[in-house]
């Protein structure tokens, strides 16, 4: 989804990462890799390390939504060796044949993967034949604790999602600034399952109930987009976000850094909320699957996988890994959710054409705010 201790994107974004200067000096080809990740989602210094220890040419490109991804996939030459859609894009991609499958004789390392969380993953990704899932979290409320309690008072339901669906909480926070994930695939579950529906539903009576939901609190929004709320949270620009669990850690962290005063907190809302994978997956068009694999592999090792989670503020498929990872990421409720919490969270399910694009027009419609 969608997600910092330092500017990921100045330091890898759209940069090549060259091999040594030993390798150049030889007559033998550049090795390569192109990699298209989501905007700030990897521990800058690991494709760093990688290339540096691998000698592949990296290029590391981002992007913001799982649609932009998709449409890039769909044109059979997205140009890239690995990609990171989330599980219910995944699964869709699958069935369009976009991807080709793993060689699990080149990941010595899938032995780390948890068991569960591999099980799970099967839903989207039968056989787990194609994917290396990555990271996993939920989709919550962010919000500034200063900044919500001037306009709401202490008692203000933080841990609901009552403050942005019930319109009495929501047209005051507009004062301070509220924001969503620019994602139907996120933000119109949630509002279904809020109104007591199927997050999955595919009765189209369903999402009129949950536009005319969005359409009450559309005015109330400051703008919708799948990134740009985190470094606004972390300046104090807004004071509430729907958005991914990991993202409001890492910004929480850069405004700690940045002295600039802003606090950001999260909670899992008591009523539920969707819970997502992210995985790596080689594209059938991919034109280096040796080097995409090596990075793979290099990937499921305990000791890189385990920083990058105390980075991005997600908990990690690897069961090897966690238990390196910091307590504050391991035993915090609202990035790893208890076994209690776990039991109202619900996994997203694509849904059959006709009804997605019933979802889309009614996105386009709670955007518009007509």
């Amino acid at each position: 989804m969608k997600t910092i201790k330092h500017l990921l994107a100045s330091a890898i974004c759209g940069a090549t990462l060259f091999a040594s200067a030993a390798q150049a000096a030889t007559a033998e080809p550049q090795r390569e890799l192109r990699v298209y990740n989501w905007a700030d989602y990897m521990l800058p210094s690991v494709p760093k390390d990688f290339a540096a220890n691998s000698d592949i040419k990296l290029t590391w490109d981002i992007f913001d939504t799982n649609e932009g991804l998709e449409a890039k996939l769909l044109t059979g030459n997205s140009g890239y060796d690995l990609v990171v859609p989330t599980n219910t894009f995944l699964e869709n991609e699958i069935k369009a044949g976009v991807f080709q499958k793993l060689d699990k004789s080149q990941l010595p390392n899938w032995q780390n993967l948890d068991p569960g969380l591999l099980q799970l993953m099967t839903a989207n990704d039968p056989g787990n034949q194609y994917a290396v899932p990555y990271m996993y979290g939920t989709v919550l409320i962010g919000f500034n604790p200063d900044k919500v309690k001037d306009v709401l008072g202490a008692d203000a339901p933080v841990d609901s999602w009552d403050l942005i669906f019930k319109e009495e909480n929501i047209s005051k926070l507009k004062q301070c600034g509220v924001a969503m994930l620019d994602s139907p695939g996120d933000i119109l579950p949630i509002a279904l399952h809020y109104l007591g529906l199927d997050p999955n539903s595919t009765k189209p009576d369903d999402y009129k109930k949950a536009t005319e939901l969005m359409l009450k609190i559309r005015p109330y929004v400051t703008y919708f987009h799948s990134a740009k709320y985190m470094t606004d949270i972390a300046n104090g620009n807004i004071c509430v976000a729907i958005g991914y669990s990991g993202s409001f850690y890492q910004f929480a962290n850069r405004a700690k850094e940045a002295g600039n005063g802003v606090v950001v907190d999260w909670r899992l809302p008591k009523e539920g909320a969707p819970l997502w994978f992210d995985s790596f997956a080689i594209p059938k068009s991919a034109k280096n699957v040796s080097e995409a694999h090596e990075f793979l592999n290099n990937l499921l090792d305990p000791k890189v996988v385990a920083p990058i989670s105390d980075f991005l503020g997600y908990p990690n498929p690897n069961k090897a890994a966690m238990p390196l990872v910091g307590t504050e990421i391991r035993d915090n409720p609202g990035l790893t959710p208890t076994a209690e919490a776990q039991k109202t969270l619900y996994v997203l399910q694509p849904l059959p054409q006709k009804i997605e694009r019933i979802r889309t027009r009614a996105w386009n419609t709670i955007k518009s705010g007509t």
